[in-house]
Protein backbone atom coordinates (compact mmCIF):
# COMPACT_ATOMS: atom_id res chain seq x y z
CA UNK A 1 0.00 0.00 0.00
CA UNK A 2 3.24 2.48 0.84
CA UNK A 3 4.48 1.55 -2.60
CA UNK A 4 1.18 2.20 -4.34
CA UNK A 5 0.49 5.36 -2.23
CA UNK A 6 4.34 6.33 -2.96
CA UNK A 7 3.32 6.03 -7.07
CA UNK A 8 0.47 8.01 -6.54
CA UNK A 9 2.78 10.94 -5.01
CA UNK A 10 4.83 10.76 -8.04
CA UNK A 11 2.32 11.03 -10.86
CA UNK A 12 0.71 14.03 -9.13
CA UNK A 13 3.87 15.57 -8.81
CA UNK A 14 5.26 14.99 -12.39
CA UNK A 15 1.64 15.59 -13.35
CA UNK A 16 1.81 19.04 -11.75
CA UNK A 17 5.29 19.78 -13.59
CA UNK A 18 3.85 18.67 -16.68
CA UNK A 19 1.02 21.06 -16.39
CA UNK A 20 3.47 23.83 -15.16
CA UNK A 21 5.73 23.20 -18.65
CA UNK A 22 2.38 23.36 -20.60
CA UNK A 23 1.64 26.85 -19.36
CA UNK A 24 4.63 28.31 -19.34
CA UNK A 25 5.47 26.84 -23.05
CA UNK A 26 1.91 27.93 -24.22
CA UNK A 27 2.49 31.53 -22.50
CA UNK A 28 6.19 31.73 -24.41
CA UNK A 29 4.70 30.44 -27.48
CA UNK A 30 1.99 33.77 -27.41
CA UNK A 31 4.43 36.40 -26.09
CA UNK A 32 6.68 35.57 -29.13
CA UNK A 33 3.72 36.14 -31.25
CA UNK A 34 2.61 39.21 -30.38
CA UNK A 35 5.83 40.79 -30.12
CA UNK A 36 6.46 39.30 -33.77
CA UNK A 37 2.71 40.61 -34.68
CA UNK A 38 3.56 44.58 -33.41
CA UNK A 39 6.59 44.99 -36.34
CA UNK A 40 4.40 43.19 -38.26
CA UNK A 41 1.24 45.38 -38.04
CA UNK A 42 3.93 48.78 -38.17
CA UNK A 43 5.39 47.79 -41.68
CA UNK A 44 1.67 46.81 -43.22
CA UNK A 45 1.73 48.18 -46.73
CA UNK A 46 -1.02 51.36 -46.90
CA UNK A 47 -3.68 50.80 -49.46
CA UNK A 48 -3.62 52.05 -52.76
CA UNK A 49 -6.43 53.76 -53.38
CA UNK A 50 -6.03 54.90 -57.38
CA UNK A 51 -3.58 56.21 -60.01
CA UNK A 52 -2.92 59.97 -59.93
CA UNK A 53 -4.23 60.81 -64.07
CA UNK A 54 -2.35 62.72 -66.13
CA UNK A 55 -2.84 66.98 -66.28
CA UNK A 56 -1.07 70.03 -66.87
CA UNK A 57 -1.41 73.19 -64.81
CA UNK A 58 1.05 76.12 -64.29
CA UNK A 59 3.16 76.35 -61.09
CA UNK A 60 3.12 80.10 -58.89
CA UNK A 61 6.53 80.53 -61.23
CA UNK A 62 4.45 80.50 -64.23
CA UNK A 63 6.27 77.42 -65.53
CA UNK A 64 3.80 74.33 -66.27
CA UNK A 65 3.92 71.55 -64.25
CA UNK A 66 2.85 68.45 -64.98
CA UNK A 67 2.52 65.09 -62.99
CA UNK A 68 6.12 64.00 -64.75
CA UNK A 69 7.27 66.87 -62.42
CA UNK A 70 6.57 64.29 -59.63
CA UNK A 71 7.69 60.73 -61.49
CA UNK A 72 9.49 58.51 -58.60
CA UNK A 73 8.77 61.20 -55.70
CA UNK A 74 6.26 60.72 -52.72
CA UNK A 75 4.40 64.07 -52.79
CA UNK A 76 1.28 65.57 -50.40
CA UNK A 77 -1.40 67.33 -52.68
CA UNK A 78 -4.37 69.24 -51.32
CA UNK A 79 -6.52 71.90 -52.87
CA UNK A 80 -7.16 75.51 -51.42
CA UNK A 81 -7.75 79.08 -52.63
CA UNK A 82 -5.88 82.29 -51.22
CA UNK A 83 -9.36 83.97 -50.38
CA UNK A 84 -10.53 81.51 -48.18
CA UNK A 85 -11.08 82.99 -45.11
CA UNK A 86 -11.92 79.26 -43.53
CA UNK A 87 -10.44 76.39 -43.90
CA UNK A 88 -7.59 76.92 -46.45
CA UNK A 89 -5.36 79.56 -43.74
CA UNK A 90 -5.27 76.14 -41.38
CA UNK A 91 -4.34 73.69 -44.25
CA UNK A 92 -1.98 75.97 -45.51
CA UNK A 93 -0.09 76.66 -41.95
CA UNK A 94 -0.35 72.59 -41.27
CA UNK A 95 1.08 72.18 -44.83
CA UNK A 96 4.00 74.51 -43.35
CA UNK A 97 4.71 72.62 -40.76
CA UNK A 98 5.49 69.66 -43.26
CA UNK A 99 7.33 71.29 -45.06
CA UNK A 100 9.48 72.07 -42.25
CA UNK A 101 9.29 68.66 -40.28
CA UNK A 102 10.27 66.79 -43.52
CA UNK A 103 13.85 66.81 -43.81
CA UNK A 104 15.39 67.97 -47.57
CA UNK A 105 16.76 64.59 -47.86
CA UNK A 106 13.68 63.10 -48.16
CA UNK A 107 12.85 64.44 -51.46
CA UNK A 108 9.21 64.88 -50.48
CA UNK A 109 7.30 67.46 -52.76
CA UNK A 110 3.85 69.50 -51.00
CA UNK A 111 1.28 70.63 -54.03
CA UNK A 112 -1.63 73.47 -53.06
CA UNK A 113 -3.49 73.03 -56.49
CA UNK A 114 -6.36 76.46 -56.51
CA UNK A 115 -10.10 75.74 -56.50
CA UNK A 116 -10.43 79.71 -57.64
CA UNK A 117 -8.24 79.94 -60.85
CA UNK A 118 -9.90 83.06 -62.20
CA UNK A 119 -8.16 84.94 -59.50
CA UNK A 120 -5.08 82.95 -58.21
CA UNK A 121 -2.63 83.93 -60.56
CA UNK A 122 0.76 82.63 -60.75
CA UNK A 123 1.76 85.86 -59.45
CA UNK A 124 -0.88 85.56 -56.70
CA UNK A 125 0.04 82.18 -55.65
CA UNK A 126 3.83 83.44 -55.72
CA UNK A 127 2.81 86.19 -52.81
CA UNK A 128 0.45 83.18 -50.90
CA UNK A 129 3.67 81.08 -50.85
CA UNK A 130 5.67 83.52 -49.49
CA UNK A 131 3.66 84.15 -46.81
CA UNK A 132 3.77 80.44 -45.79
CA UNK A 133 7.33 80.64 -45.99
CA UNK A 134 7.16 78.22 -49.08
CA UNK A 135 10.37 76.27 -51.06
CA UNK A 136 9.69 76.39 -53.94
CA UNK A 137 11.59 73.84 -54.90
CA UNK A 138 9.74 71.98 -52.65
CA UNK A 139 5.89 73.73 -52.33
CA UNK A 140 4.66 74.06 -55.52
CA UNK A 141 1.43 75.96 -56.03
CA UNK A 142 -0.78 75.12 -58.88
CA UNK A 143 -3.57 77.34 -61.15
CA UNK A 144 -5.02 76.89 -64.45
CA UNK A 145 -8.05 76.16 -66.27
CA UNK A 146 -10.88 75.08 -63.68
CA UNK A 147 -12.34 72.21 -65.92
CA UNK A 148 -8.64 70.87 -65.30
CA UNK A 149 -8.93 71.31 -61.75
CA UNK A 150 -12.45 70.44 -60.82
CA UNK A 151 -11.53 66.69 -63.35
CA UNK A 152 -8.01 66.17 -61.36
CA UNK A 153 -9.83 66.91 -57.71
CA UNK A 154 -13.28 64.51 -58.77
CA UNK A 155 -11.36 62.16 -60.75
CA UNK A 156 -7.89 61.95 -59.67
CA UNK A 157 -8.14 62.60 -56.33
CA UNK A 158 -12.04 61.20 -55.26
CA UNK A 159 -12.64 64.71 -53.96
CA UNK A 160 -14.94 67.49 -54.30
CA UNK A 161 -13.88 70.77 -55.42
CA UNK A 162 -14.69 74.33 -56.86
CA UNK A 163 -18.15 73.51 -57.84
CA UNK A 164 -21.74 73.06 -57.15
CA UNK A 165 -24.87 71.62 -59.11
CA UNK A 166 -25.38 75.51 -60.66
CA UNK A 167 -21.73 76.78 -59.68
CA UNK A 168 -23.55 79.84 -57.94
CA UNK A 169 -21.54 79.94 -54.60
CA UNK A 170 -19.63 83.20 -53.74
CA UNK A 171 -16.15 83.33 -54.82
CA UNK A 172 -15.05 83.57 -50.88
CA UNK A 173 -16.89 80.46 -50.26
CA UNK A 174 -15.89 78.15 -52.89
CA UNK A 175 -16.82 74.34 -51.77
CA UNK A 176 -13.58 72.00 -52.14
CA UNK A 177 -12.06 69.24 -50.11
CA UNK A 178 -9.89 69.42 -46.11
CA UNK A 179 -7.85 66.31 -47.19
CA UNK A 180 -4.50 65.93 -47.61
CA UNK A 181 -3.51 63.38 -50.48
CA UNK A 182 -0.49 61.26 -49.82
CA UNK A 183 1.10 60.01 -53.08
CA UNK A 184 3.61 57.55 -53.62
CA UNK A 185 6.75 57.21 -56.14
CA UNK A 186 4.87 55.09 -58.55
CA UNK A 187 1.79 58.05 -58.85
CA UNK A 188 -0.52 55.98 -56.91
CA UNK A 189 -3.11 57.61 -54.00
CA UNK A 190 -2.08 55.73 -50.43
CA UNK A 191 -4.08 57.88 -47.71
CA UNK A 192 -6.55 60.28 -46.75
CA UNK A 193 -5.51 62.48 -43.78
CA UNK A 194 -7.85 65.13 -42.64
CA UNK A 195 -5.92 69.18 -43.04
CA UNK A 196 -6.92 70.16 -39.85
CA UNK A 197 -6.23 67.79 -37.90
CA UNK A 198 -3.82 67.65 -34.92
CA UNK A 199 -2.24 64.71 -35.23
CA UNK A 200 -2.27 65.20 -39.05
CA UNK A 201 1.79 65.68 -38.93
CA UNK A 202 2.64 62.31 -36.88
CA UNK A 203 0.24 60.14 -39.00
CA UNK A 204 1.65 61.29 -42.73
CA UNK A 205 5.29 61.35 -41.87
CA UNK A 206 4.54 57.77 -40.32
CA UNK A 207 3.36 56.90 -43.67
CA UNK A 208 5.63 58.58 -45.72
CA UNK A 209 8.41 56.52 -43.98
CA UNK A 210 6.69 53.09 -44.43
CA UNK A 211 6.94 54.69 -48.50
CA UNK A 212 10.17 55.67 -48.08
CA UNK A 213 11.16 52.06 -46.65
CA UNK A 214 9.19 49.81 -49.41
CA UNK A 215 10.73 52.21 -52.61
CA UNK A 216 13.05 55.17 -53.30
CA UNK A 217 12.65 58.47 -53.90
Amino acid sequence: MQELEKQRKAFKRLLTILIILLVLSIGLALAILFYIKIPFQKTAALPVYGNVPEFSLVDQRGNVFTRENLAGKIWVADFIFTNCGGTCPIMSAKMAQLQKALPTSWNVKLVSISVDPERDTPEVLSQYAKNYGADQNRWFFLTGPKKEIVRLAQIGFHLSAGVTPNDTVSKDEIPHSIKFVLVDQRGQIRGYYDGTDQELLESIIHDIKKLRKNGTT
